[in-house]
């Protein structure tokens, strides 16, 4: 159960949130817990966190280990700052800043060599979802970002099913058009990586997930986690979630 903060909070308000939000899910053992704070935000998370079973993430990393590249996070940056996970190929990335498939698979295979764990996104717009196309996109991200990645790589990644259409809006996915869509993925990664690799992959659902939806998401056995945005900026929303 991962939490994207996208740009909210600030370092005291992180410390906040992980007062009121470790005691409710310190029973949580059934799953592993992440949390995304802009990266102003990482130490402050990566000190609050400590001695529970929650880790911290970055939303985002650099290519490059170091460099001119002005307002840029490296892999090791974000090692060194606590972060265990990063988030790769967001679809606010791809929408606003450029991400493309090919820099999806720079920065998964960066943030590999910096030994974090990659949460891959993928999906797609609500145009390509009305023109039924989305298993072709799915495909075109998959074979462009993910399919590069040798077996042992991508024995490390997980991969977070993101339908932009539902990011934000308030619409959500079904859970039966979310477990479709998450075949298509598992069943992209058997053909390319083999059966052992399609059973173990881990694909989360990222899409409006809120407290009165996750339990339904998590009903289909295709569903193995949730990257969950705007539900994760509140405590209590966001613990009722992971003990769903």
């Amino acid at each position: 159960m991962a939490g994207n903060w996208k740009m909210y909070k600030t370092p005291a308000e992180t410390k906040a949130f992980f007062e009121k939000f470790l005691p409710l899910v310190s029973g949580a053992s059934h799953c592993e817990i992440v949390i995304n704070p802009p990266f102003v935000n990482i130490a402050a998370a990566v000190d609050a966190a400590k001695g529970s079973r929650v880790e911290i993430g970055g939303q985002n990393l650099y290519w490059a280990k170091e460099g001119a590249f002005t307002g840029e996070i490296s892999g090791p940056m974000l090692k060194a700052s606590g972060a265990e996970w990063v988030i790769i190929g967001h679809s606010e990335r791809r929408q606003y800043f450029g991400e493309t498939d090919e820099t999806v698979l720079k920065r998964t295979v960066a943030a590999l060599e910096a030994d974090l764990k990659p949460i891959v996104c993928v999906g797609e717009m609500l145009a390509e979802r009305e023109a039924g196309e989305t298993e072709a996109v799915l495909r075109t991200q998959f074979d462009g970002g993910i399919a590069g990645l040798s077996p042992e790589q991508f024995a490390k990644i997980v991969i977070a099913y993101e339908p932009v259409w539902a990011i934000g809006t308030g619409k959500t996915a079904t859970p039966e058009m979310a477990a479709d869509a998450h075949r298509v993925l598992r069943s992209l990664v058997t053909a390319k990586f083999g059966a052992d690799a399609g059973a173990a992959v881990r694909i989360l659902y990222g899409g409006s997930v809120k407290p009165d939806n996750v339990k339904g998401l998590m009903a289909q056995p295709e569903i193995d986690g949730a990257l969950v945005g705007g539900a994760s900026l509140d405590p209590g929303s966001f613990a009722s979630i992971v003990n769903f």
